[in-house]
């Protein structure tokens, strides 16, 4: 079937199509139907929009408002200071947070609730990692998918703010591709079983899109193959990543891949 001919060649073709879907709805991470009328994008790119229109910020508001959205929680003043700016005094860093919060306040809306000693983000701000991280806890919680998957797939296949390299982005965008990553893996399961195979396999190339080395995607992937009848493609996805693990990291696929492979009957020499 058509499905099956899938290029899963990492960082080309599986990749290029999950970033141009992507980039196609810059709003596709939000929830359906979100009316709100302030969107903090951190998935891709940093963005902010009032009312549809991009708002424009300094880097160090950027910092600011990014910090506190990605937090989730109200956070004391003197931890964003200190977090923020490292390499100043307690008084300078101090001094930058009420300049970047001053100038927030600036544009008459209330992006952080910024009283008394705390911050916490504004209620009425919609954030595309929030409801990422939503969509992901409800696939990995075994919600029924949905019957138009391209919002979750949309809202699973990016980073956060993939160009920001401070150690506080990096740690929480581990965290969030660990976990948008196993949500895919668990949508393809999921789709397979329902037999929407086109999907499940659109849902598994993505997750291989997210991390080209990741086993786990590719069983995923041979597993749909498999309860089609597509042995030949199974095997195929089976060698392009076993080449791969070889090349890369000189080492051969896990046990678990080999099982899957095994069942199939295909002798050592085909391979």
């Amino acid at each position: 079937m058509a499905s099956g001919k899938s290029s899963l060649r990492p960082g080309r073709e599986a990749r290029g199509a999950t970033s141009r879907r992507v980039e196609r709805s810059e709003s596709a991470s939000f929830a359906p139907g979100d009316t709100a009328s302030l969107r903090l994008r951190l998935l891709g790119a940093f963005a902010l929009q009032s009312d549809g229109v991009p708002v424009r910020l300094p880097p160090a508001v950027r910092r600011v408002l990014a910090f506190v959205a990605l937090h989730e929680r109200t956070l004391e003043r003197t931890y964003v200071a200190g977090s923020l700016w490292l390499d100043s005094s307690d008084e300078r860093a101090h001094a930058n947070l009420r300049s970047a919060l001053w100038r927030l306040r600036r544009h008459g809306r209330e992006l952080i609730d910024g009283a008394g000693s705390s911050l916490e983000l504004g209620g009425e701000v919609a954030i595309d990692l929030h409801e990422s991280r939503r969509l992901a806890r409800e696939v990995l919680a075994g919600a029924e998918p949905p019957a138009d998957i391209s919002t979750h797939i949309a809202a699973l296949a990016v980073d956060v703010l993939p160009d920001w390299y401070e150690d506080w982005v990096m740690f929480e965008r581990e965290r969030h591709r660990q976990l948008r990553l196993r949500a895919l893996e668990a949508l393809c399961e999921q789709l397979a079983a329902a037999d929407r195979t086109d999907e499940a396999l659109e849902t598994g190339l993505a997750a291989v899109a997210g991390e080209p080395l990741r086993e786990s995607a590719y069983r995923a992937i041979v597993r749909v193959h498999i309860a089609v009848g597509n042995v030949g493609e199974a095997v195929r996805v089976y060698r392009l990543y076993r080449q791969l693990l070889l090349e890369q990291l000189g080492t051969e696929p896990s046990p678990l891949m080999e099982a899957l492979i095994e069942g199939l009957h295909v002798r050592d020499e085909h391979r």
